[in-house]
């Protein structure tokens, strides 16, 4: 008779455990990094200048090199020094421009592309056979009844962290 009574009681405490249980949910973030931290401690950036010809955002350089470096400041345990770091980047924008994309029947651009490239120099002195010098792109549709003036911001900040994600994907996400 105990033993019935006993079940009867942990019924409902094993459903209200199993329900406590289903609600939880684990998260796991991956950044990426694969970084060998006994042989790699320290990061140095230079400067990316705007060196594009085609158009010129005053505001894009800086967000560029402090998205960079924040990145991985944020995702890694490297420490960040002025020069001759055991990894190290440097670089330019090399390209900015909007582009029409489409038109319309009123023969009037429906469309328009923002685009950003950036080339950049990536030295890894703790394995010389990782370094490169490469083209990273990003691009961002904006419909063109709208001022770029008033887009721009927005587009430049989505195409920045769509670099930034690349750039740091070929440095130090060797998975």
């Amino acid at each position: 008779m105990d033993s019935i009574r006993h079940i009867r009681l942990c019924r409902p405490m094993l459903a209200l455990l199993v329900c406590v249980l289903a609600a939880c949910s684990v998260s796991y973030k991956f950044n990426g990094a694969s970084i060998n931290y006994d042989k790699v401690k320290t990061i140095s950036f230079d400067n990316f200048p705007n060196r594009s010809a085609a158009f010129v955002w005053g505001p894009m350089e800086t967000m560029f090199n402090t998205s960079l470096q924040d990145r991985y400041l944020r995702q890694t345990r490297l420490r960040q020094i002025k020069q001759g770091g055991d990894l190290e980047l440097s670089g330019e924008i090399t390209n900015y421009d909007a582009y029409n994309k489409g038109v319309g029947s009123d023969g009037y651009s429906t469309m328009a592309e923002l685009r950003m490239t950036v080339n950049v120099r990536f030295t890894n002195n703790s394995n010389h056979s990782e370094d490169f010098e490469r083209q990273f792109s990003a691009s961002q549709e904006y419909n063109s009844s709208q001022s770029l003036a008033s887009v721009q911001e927005d587009l430049v900040t989505k195409m920045i962290n769509d670099i930034v994600d690349q750039v740091f994907n070929a440095t130090v996400a060797n998975w």
